[in-house]
């Protein structure tokens, strides 16, 4: 199996060219090999590669920095899946690509499903959404997998961040009214590498009756506030904290330039009963992504 992935540094990436290289002959690709804002580049790209799935790692994620950048957001987040997906269907290659919670407003109070209609509150959400769009309007052999609030220790991540502020700081502030699902993004590319490795030849027409929009995210959800604590709690330097106090906050009370949904927890049941794979629980996953 011929596999391409895009975006090999960040810190999904990073993790899936670990997982996906037992499976095949593996291009993994990032800039500047690949050029996500020159579209001519990533279609030569594709189809000097001519794999039988690509991998699609890349993303504009700075969500606050979306609201003044939304050209570049959207020309990452929603033209290039788009390209994509028109030469992995020219070629009858699989296209895996992950979205996020984001699409949703944080309304429902419940957990949402694959059913639920989008209604994002920024450029990032709206940026992925029309990548979502773009993918399926091109009508190949896709999947988006929708995941939530993925973190790394490898790179800069809420986990990475919350341990920084923790030796910084004396009283740390953490929003309350957040809630989703924290994703160790190790773990998010070893079930993307599972899911794959189930195709029984041609990954592409396996696909096809199974193509669609799945959520995949940490099994469970949190505030931020409960998940620094569990972060905190877990951390094996912890004698390097001076942090002698969590406090929860409101969102209202950190002004940014997007509005986060609140509730944007994601239920995945769909993704289980298909691929009868399923991530674990959001704190069983940090507690391994915090061994040292």
């Amino acid at each position: 199996m011929k596999i391409l992935l895009l975006g090999k540094t960040g810190q999904l990436g990073w993790e899936l060219h670990r997982c996906l290289l037992p499976l095949g002959e593996v291009q993994a690709l990032d800039y500047p090999e690949m050029d996500l804002a020159n579209p001519e580049s990533l279609r030569e790209v594709i189809r000097a590669s001519a794999p039988d799935i690509i991998v699609n790692a890349t993303a504009y994620t700075a969500v606050d920095k979306a609201e003044s950048e939304r050209d570049l957001a959207f020309a990452i987040n929603a033209a290039s899946p788009k390209i994509m997906a028109e030469e992995a269907k020219k070629i009858g290659a699989a296209l895996i690509h992950f979205s996020t919670d984001y699409v949703f407003d944080g309304t429902k109070g419940t957990p949402y499903v694959e059913t639920d209609a989008p209604n994002p509150l920024n450029m990032y959400g709206k940026s992925k959404l029309a990548g979502e769009q773009a993918i399926q309007a091109v009508d190949g052999n896709y999947l988006i997998l929708r995941t939530a609030w993925v973190y790394s220790t490898r790179r800069d991540s809420f986990v990475t961040k919350v341990l920084q502020w923790a030796r910084q700081n004396e009283i740390l502030r953490i929003v309350d009214d957040q809630i989703s699902n924290p994703t160790w993004a190790r773990m998010l590319a070893e079930v993307t590498a599972l899911l794959i490795a189930k195709a029984p030849g041609d990954i592409s027409a396996w696909l096809a009756g199974r193509r669609g929009i799945y959520h995949l995210a940490g099994d469970g959800f949190t505030s931020r506030y409960t998940w620094a604590k569990e972060i905190l709690a877990l951390d094996p330097n912890s004698h390097e904290q001076v942090a002698k106090e969590i406090l929860p906050a409101s969102t209202t009370e950190f002004p940014t330039p997007s509005v986060k949904p609140l509730f944007s927890a994601l239920g995945c049941t769909g993704f289980e009963q298909t691929f009868n794979l399923v991530l674990p629980s959001w704190q069983q996953a940090l507690h391994l992504a915090m061994q040292k």
